[in-house]
């Protein structure tokens, strides 16, 4: 496919949960990455049914079932950077981190460590927190854990800016290259996204849209960032892009069903190709 031709880019394998309502999971991560002009390609790892209001039940895939998906993609197509959601089991991880980084030509993880949905509800199974922390955040390139996430993972309570920069660099010590708290559970008007890595922390502030639950800001960060650097772009300004992406798809969040609101991912992609 690439006889006589510039070597590809822009590939991204999506390695997570199919979410029925369609705003969150593998869903709202290929409309991200097809949105930024990358190309996505996906392994499913669950089937959840879900709405706007909550998840009603999570199924999860047999693990050779993810394990081949993930194995003939990568063999045919590639991957320039794999990005990770929800997994559903600790089984299923352990899949994940064989086929995924088990290879001379491991490419970078992105690792959303999806425990629960916008609603509250659960969707990482028992043993799935000590899973992640053990055998994929290690490899992960970059990290995005929520503050709950990220208290899941340390062990520690996240109250305050400080509290993040202090979990950022604790997971960065378990090997995570770099970590990115996102602050959107915090209180004010205001909203603060820590990144920790080698180089030491840095702060992204921006302001909070609105007071309504959004849903599958989390997945589409992850992918928004996954799909920037698959075209080669540097971790900082690959986060700056994606965190433009979600603004603008919270600013024009669609109001369907009776739950949390839907990211508006087509009014996304026409401002960024308006810039």
């Amino acid at each position: 496919m690439t006889s006589g031709m510039d070597a590809p880019k822009g590939r991204v394998l999506i390695i997570a949960g199919s979410d029925s309502g369609g705003g969150a999971g593998v869903q709202a991560d290929i409309k991200t990455v097809c949105g930024l002009g990358a190309y996505a390609m996906t392994a499913i790892a669950a089937v959840t049914v879900q709405d706007t209001k909550r998840v009603h039940s999570v199924h999860l895939l047999p693990v050779d079932v993810v394990r081949q998906q993930i194995e003939v993609t990568l063999a045919d197509i590639g991957a320039d950077v794999v990005k990770i959601g929800m997994l559903g089991s600790s089984s299923i991880i352990e899949t994940v981190a064989d086929a995924v980084t088990n290879r001379a030509d491991a490419p970078r993880i992105i690792l959303d460590p999806v425990l629960t949905a916008t609603s509250g509800d659960g969707l990482g199974g028992d043993g799935a927190a000590e899973a992640l922390r053990a055998r994929l955040l290690p490899k992960a390139f970059l990290l995005t854990p929520n503050i709950p996430e990220a208290e899941a993972l340390t062990g520690a309570a996240i109250q305050t800016v400080d509290d993040m920069a202090e979990a950022g660099r604790a997971l960065v010590a378990l090997g995570a290259g770099a970590v990115l708290v996102k602050g959107g559970h915090a209180s004010g008007d205001a909203i603060t996204d820590v990144l920790v890595n080698k180089d030491g922390v840095r702060s992204f502030q921006h302001r909070r849209i609105g007071a309504a639950a959004v849903h599958g800001t989390g997945c589409t960060l992850a992918s928004a960032i996954a799909a920037s650097l698959a075209w080669g772009e540097p971790l900082e300004t690959s986060i700056a892009h994606a965190q433009t992406y979600v603004r603008d798809a919270i600013e024009t969040s669609l109001g369907f069903g009776g739950g949390a609101r839907i990211l508006n991912h087509a009014e996304a992609a026409r401002r960024r190709r308006l810039r």
